[in-house]
């Protein structure tokens, strides 16, 4: 069971890198529990996020991913799986940096594209007739972010299991050192 000095695991990547299905598979391994925080401001806002963006737009909404992450830095550890923006949102990063580690689930935006098929409209950011370019620019955008990442962990042409185990690895030798 994870306590209050174990610190979060934190996994960002562009939409479609698997954050929420590697995030959920590994805090069941963890025995901690799991957050993931579009769903939580989707709760609070009884609106999608998709609503948010729309109006009153992406500034109210990274507030909001700023507010929900101030909050969970005070709880006990577990694993989190912000939206593909978070990483870039200092706001929202800030609380939570010190006593959290960051797996970046790296992706090219062609595999996450792939696997995006079937979530499209929920994707505020990937709308427009150029999904691809979409994904690539927000990539380039938040490169330098998501290098932050204490941890990179490939998710190109690798077996869900596989990616599951490395990130849970990661997470326990952090736990043990």
């Amino acid at each position: 069971m994870a306590t209050r000095a174990d610190p979060h695991l934190i996994l960002v990547g562009l939409p479609g890198a698997g954050k929420s299905t590697v995030g959920r598979a590994v805090a069941a391994k963890l025995g901690r529990p799991f957050a993931d925080l579009d769903v939580e401001i989707e709760r609070r806002a009884a609106r999608s996020v998709a609503e948010i963006f729309a109006d009153p737009g992406e500034s109210h909404f990274r507030q909001l991913e700023a507010e929900v992450s101030a909050e969970l830095a005070v709880l006990p550890s577990m694993v989190i799986a912000p939206g593909a923006g978070w990483i870039a949102n200092e706001a929202a990063v800030a609380p939570l940096r010190q006593q959290a580690r960051i797996i970046h689930l790296r992706v090219r935006p062609e595999t996450a594209l792939s696997r995006l098929t079937a979530d499209m409209t929920i994707r505020p950011l990937l709308q427009g007739p150029n999904r691809l370019d979409a994904l690539v620019r927000l990539s380039d955008t938040r490169r330098a972010s998501y290098e932050s990442a204490d941890e990179e962990v490939d998710t190109d042409n690798v077996e869900l299991q596989e990616v599951i185990r490395k990130v849970t690895w990661l997470a326990a030798d952090w736990r043990a050192g």
